[in-house]
């Protein structure tokens, strides 16, 4: 079984976004389990990149219900080594969020069908914006499989600019 899968958006040979200055950019891609890649504990799916300077404002995670019943699917939002030297630089899996147990239960007035739905915090909401002084490919990383289900569509949106 896979323990790591990337987009075709996070592949090193695939171009990363840097509009003028201070200009928001978006980054995005989805991943399809049981099609793209098999949805398991300590998998890790890297799903887009950001380019050398870029400053993450916000950012989000959206997809199926892909862990019906009796939810134990656990994964965090965070980023790869960029060989950098700044705060932001090194390995932080759960840097945009160490979510626990994700349910895809409905949550009236913001969420009114089943599914997921994940702003980016972690760092963000401690730390502020996050900076990053190489191109860096930020991910998916899973503590823990599907209860039922695992398969379906997530796709990762980052938003940044770059100064």
């Amino acid at each position: 079984m896979a323990t790591s899968f990337t987009t075709v958006a996070a592949r090193t040979t695939s171009p990363v976004i840097k509009a003028g200055q201070g200009a928001l950019c978006v980054a995005d891609a989805s991943v399809t389990f049981d099609t793209d890649v098999t949805l398991a504990a300590a998998l890790t799916v890297s799903v887009v990149r950001v380019p050398a300077g870029a400053r993450v404002v916000a950012g989000y995670v959206y997809g199926a219900d892909i862990d019906t019943g009796t939810e134990a699917l656990d994964f965090d939002i965070g980023w790869a080594a960029n060989g950098g030297t700044g705060t932001f630089d090194e390995a932080d899996p759960d840097g945009f969020g160490n979510l626990g147990v994700i349910t895809g239960d409905v949550i009236a007035d913001f969420k009114p069908v089943a599914g997921i739905f994940v702003p980016f915090q972690g760092r963000l909401l401690t730390e502020g914006v996050v900076s990053f002084t190489k191109r860096t490919t930020l991910e998916l990383l899973f503590n823990a499989d599907a209860n039922a289900g695992g398969t379906g569509l997530m796709t990762m949106v980052a938003f940044y600019y770059v100064p």
